[in-house]
């Protein structure tokens, strides 16, 4: 017996004895470069490396303020990159000239030890921030045209933009499944509601801005987990996604996974609480939770996790100055998008690896993957952008065809009483074009391009600031009108909090519907604007905003193109996911 539990004890001691420690997974290349770059570097430069602060591209002297805020930033802190945003003149967004940005960039670059990662949202390609480029349709407008090849087109025009510019991160696709018709800021730049429709979109573009080994782009999916069932726009306030995991699993996940599937660069976090996750109410962006136990650990995604605009409300309600940043590190995020007094934020994170807060290896890992993305990029090798070739990417005629032809797709047909879609007797037809602002440009082209088809139509555009006197007075009598068509241009914006018409156009609008004339209604934008508007006899839905979206959807009033677009969003009511009513074009 003794023996035996002496034999016994001797089995026990071998079978705990530990076995050979997991080798670490062998780096690539281009990680192992990125250690090379990372060791030399002060826990204070490791830190700045993961800071994209933003940047306005006008044309700039090297006295101004705005240049020396950015040489500051280069020279003193070491920042890792920039991201290019819109600026604002007399209340009016302005977007960047193409060879101003290159130029601007190109002197930034010079004066970086280590070269810049540069990002922007080109979401519709460079044409969201920058003047003078193709303008590609929102993503609901391929979702309505169901056009992947044009998706994963799309991915490659923006990749080749971008990388002419100086751009290296394209902050797109968007990957919200848009299945709340309130949600104020996602709207038509998700691709619908169909999260499997969604998916495809999403993996079509990723392909495309991977397709051109001479453009090099990091893209990134957005917003995890999930934008597009909410009604709080995270400009202005922290959004809810009220939903089980269940829900969150067969809809907001799905485009993620696809995402991570086919070799996302980036994900870009989302300033909302997601209780199904994260039962404390904090933003996605600061959750552990979300960004560590859900997205790294459950989703297997090893590539880099960059937070949304550290600047936003919805963040910054509840954690103001530097305490955000930490707490985005500590949950798991890689890089700091736009985070208010860059200074302070480095020094802040340092004294929080100094105390203990942030693990030190938390930075190093951040760095080394911001450092392994740049490397891979090319910009160790070349930084600098060749301005000759601007023009021919910025103006492809691929590019225009590609943009018109998935805008002519995308319209969508959901009413047409009387079959007033084409238009009958168009010369005696009164436009009336609703608009936001009187500063908006938009409209403009559906008025020139109606106007050219129909010299004698009445064409009149009225904005939201006019009172209803005014309105009345404008339009005047519409009795003698063979239609009245009302073309309303709206799109999400941040910091707006709702996409409606605004001010007095909707009850304007809808007394309109009441008189002898039938009104066609166009939504150039938000499709989700019948609700309000039951009477119409026609109603036509463009998904985009865009000036090719405007013509298309002239043509498709005047039967120059055939109708062929079905509706990848429902509403509540009115159009179910899928409808349309196919029209083929005049035959004369």
């Amino acid at each position: 017996m003794k023996r035996l539990a002496l034999l016994l004890v001797a089995g026990f001691a071998f079978a705990a004895k530990p076995g050979p420690k997991p080798k670490p997974p062998q780096l690539t290349p281009d990680q192992r470069a990125a250690q090379a770059l990372l060791m030399p570097l002060s826990l204070r430069d490791r830190v700045a490396q993961l800071i994209l602060a933003s940047a306005t591209a006008d044309v700039v002297s090297s006295t101004s303020p705005e240049f020396q805020r950015y040489r500051h930033w280069i020279r003193d802190l070491h920042i890792g990159g920039l991201i290019i945003a819109n600026s604002t003149q007399n209340g009016q967004v302005r977007s960047a000239e193409p060879y101003a940005t290159a130029v601007l960039l190109n002197r930034l670059q010079k004066l970086s030890k280590l070269p810049l990662l540069v990002g922007s949202d080109f979401e519709r390609s460079a044409s969201m921030r920058i003047s003078d480029a193709v303008r590609f349709p929102y993503n609901m407008a391929y979702g309505a045209a169901d056009d992947l090849e044009a998706s994963r087109y799309e991915g490659l025009a923006a990749a080749r933009e971008a990388r002419s510019l100086g751009v290296h991160w394209i902050f797109a696709p968007d990957a919200d499944v848009n299945s709340n018709p309130e949600n104020p800021i996602i709207n038509i730049r998700s691709y619908g509601e169909d999260p499997d429709a969604v998916s495809r979109h999403v993996a079509a573009f990723i392909d495309g801005a991977h397709s051109d080994p001479k453009n090099p782009v990091m893209v990134t999916a957005k917003h995890f987990p999930g934008h597009g069932d909410t009604s709080t726009d995270s400009h202005l306030d922290l959004a809810l996604l009220d939903k089980d995991r269940e829900h969150l699993d067969s809809i907001e996940l799905k485009p993620f996974e696809t995402a991570i599937a086919h070799g996302v660069d980036a994900i870009m976090t989302a300033h909302m609480s997601v209780p199904a996750i994260e039962p404390e109410d904090i933003p996605a962006t600061v959750s552990p939770k979300v960004l560590t136990g859900l997205l790294r650990d459950e989703l297997k995604f090893q590539n880099i996790i960059v937070t949304d605009a550290m600047d936003m409300q919805g963040l910054t309600k509840q954690f103001s100055g530097a305490e955000a940043s930490i707490r985005a590190l500590m949950a798991g995020a890689d890089v700091l998008l736009m985070p208010p007094e860059p200074e302070r934020v480095i020094a802040e994170i340092v004294k929080a690896v100094q105390k203990g807060r942030i693990p030190r290896q938390r930075i190093d890992d951040s760095a080394a993957r911001v450092l392994a993305a740049k490397i891979r990029l090319g910009l160790t090798k070349n930084r600098m952008v060749n301005l000759d070739s601007i023009g021919d990417v910025m103006d492809a005629k691929e590019s225009v065809e590609s943009a018109q032809r998935v805008s002519d797709r995308a319209v969508t047909l959901v009413r047409n009483e009387g079959d007033v879609i084409p238009l009958k007797d168009a010369d005696r037809a009164c436009v009336v074009i609703a608009v936001q602002s009187r500063a908006s440009v938009s409209g403009a082209r559906f008025a020139q391009d109606f106007a050219r088809r129909a010299k004698n139509a009445r064409i009149i555009t009225i904005d939201a600031t006019m009172p209803r006197a005014e309105l009345d007075a404008a339009v005047g009598d519409t009795s003698q009108c063979s239609s009245i068509v009302v073309s309303a241009n709206v799109a999400v914006a941040a910091y707006r909090g709702d996409v409606a018409l605004g001010g007095e156009l909707e009850p304007f609008i809808e007394k309109l519907t009441e008189g002898t004339s039938p009104v066609v209604f166009v939504a150039v934008g938000n499709p989700y604007l019948l609700a309000s508007f039951p009477k119409v006899a026609g109603y036509l839905a463009t998904f985009s905003i865009t000036q090719p979206s405007e013509t298309s959807a002239v043509k498709a009033l005047f039967g120059q193109i055939a109708i062929t677009g079905r509706m990848p969003v429902s509403i509540p009511g009115f159009a179910a996911l899928g409808e349309g009513i196919q029209l083929p074009a005049r035959t004369h």
